[in-house]
């Protein structure tokens, strides 16, 4: 059979190569993991990740990759250091060629295996580049080590030059791939719609707002909630705004966020939804998508996601989304950016979304699906990841 990554191994075996992440339940880290992983498989290489399990690992073995449970998730020296030896091990028993670290805590254990057996060491920074204490950017510059740095955005590799001053040649931008085949709203049937948008108890006319967020301050729940409460004051259109995103054990802020519902009197056009496991239904069953963060994200997933599923999104303007979302100031617009944190704004885009004709809503939409494909599709990335494995090992011989 025929694959679409054929190409970057050609001439020489396709390698075995170790990816390194705290776990496998949900984020941006964990979903390039395992669509890194059976990128590799498909072009003919052998997957195998390392990290304390999660959700995710049956997607990732249904994928012909091998997942190995470890405690790679602690940030503990004692069990860093143990982590160091039993990384070497598996390496050296699965003939690794690459290892390839996606956080900060296993990226040690992994440099320093790594080291031992002489292979390539990749990292991808997938994280907040932060700047101070002096502590915690030592302890972050283990993401600078490899012999190539991935960066998932330009804004992410601008950041890790000026914090870290490494050197261009070794910093290599890939940006976040979408899988397509799975962001397709046409293969989301009308009878799942339905039953997503029951389960929210949105009504059929109801203009959606989705914010897919796990359920922590920095994502902007709070902002999302203010700018309703003033959109309430200015359109009589039917709306409602939906979170969807797991609490991870922040019941005091899931607390909170019900409690501003009530106190701005929400109570009608607010659901907390919780964990969602079919994020394309959801999306299908929505019409605009909001991602308010209150800090710049590296590179943002959800705007991403949400364009190629025909959905316009309402971004902060700052981070990567700044790459990824284009407004009518710059071009034929697929989606709004508002500054960072403010309610009033967010409401203002929120009430123009409204005000969009179905034909001018699905003009963008289809604008917004055009753009992902054409630069943040899953294929581009997988080709460019795997072209730096196969650049790496053919620089060594």
């Amino acid at each position: 059979m025929t694959s679409a990554f054929d190409g970057p191994f050609e001439g020489m075996k396709p390698p075995t190569v170790l990816q390194i992440v705290p776990a496998l339940d949900t984020g941006g880290a964990e979903r390039t993991t395992v669509d890194i992983a059976r990128a590799l498989v498909e072009a003919g290489g052998t997957a195998l990740v390392a990290s304390h399990g999660g959700r995710m690992v049956a997607e990732l073995e249904a994928a012909g990759a091998t997942h190995i449970n470890l405690g790679v998730h602690s940030k503990n020296p004692v069990i860093m250091a143990l982590n160091v030896e039993r990384l070497t091990r598996l390496a050296a028993k699965h003939g690794v060629n690459i290892i390839h670290a996606r956080s900060r805590a296993p990226a040690w254990s992994a440099l320093a295996a790594a080291r031992r057996l002489g292979v390539p060491f990749i990292t991808t920074y997938h994280n907040k580049v932060h700047e101070s204490p002096r502590l915690k950017v030592f302890y972050n510059s283990v993401m600078t080590r490899g012999d190539v740095v991935i960066a998932n955005s330009h804004f992410t590799a601008e950041r890790i030059r000026r914090v870290h001053g490494e050197d261009r040649a070794r910093i290599v931008t890939v940006p976040r791939g979408i899988d397509m085949e799975r962001f397709d709203a046409h293969k989301v049937s009308a009878e799942k719609i339905k039953a997503m948008r029951l389960a929210w108890r949105v009504a059929e006319e109801d203009v959606v707002f989705l914010l897919p967020a796990r359920l922590t301050r920095w994502k902007g729940q709070t902002v999302a909630l203010e700018a309703l409460a003033k959109l309430k004051e200015t359109s009589k259109a039917p709306f409602r705004l939906v979170l969807v995103g797991d609490a991870q054990g922040r019941d005091a802020y899931e607390a909170e966020l019900a409690a501003l519902i009530s106190k701005l009197g929400l109570t009608d056009h607010a659901r907390l939804a919780g964990h969602c496991e079919e994020m394309e239904a959801a999306y299908a069953a929505t019409d605009f998508v909001v991602a308010p963060s209150l800090e710049p994200e590296p590179f943002g997933r959800t705007p991403v996601e949400a364009q190629a599923m025909g959905r316009p999104p309402i971004v902060a303007d700052h981070g990567g989304a700044r790459e990824t979302v284009v407004t009518a100031e710059e071009d034929a617009p697929t989606g709004w950016r508002v500054p960072p944190g403010d309610a009033v704004a967010l409401s203002g885009a929120m009430l123009e979304a409204l005000s969009l004709g179905p034909e001018s809503r699905a003009e963008m939409g289809g604008r917004g699906h055009a753009h992902v494909m054409a630069h943040f599709s899953l294929h581009a990335m997988a080709s460019a990841t795997l072209a730096i494995y196969a650049g790496l090992l053919k620089a060594r011989g």
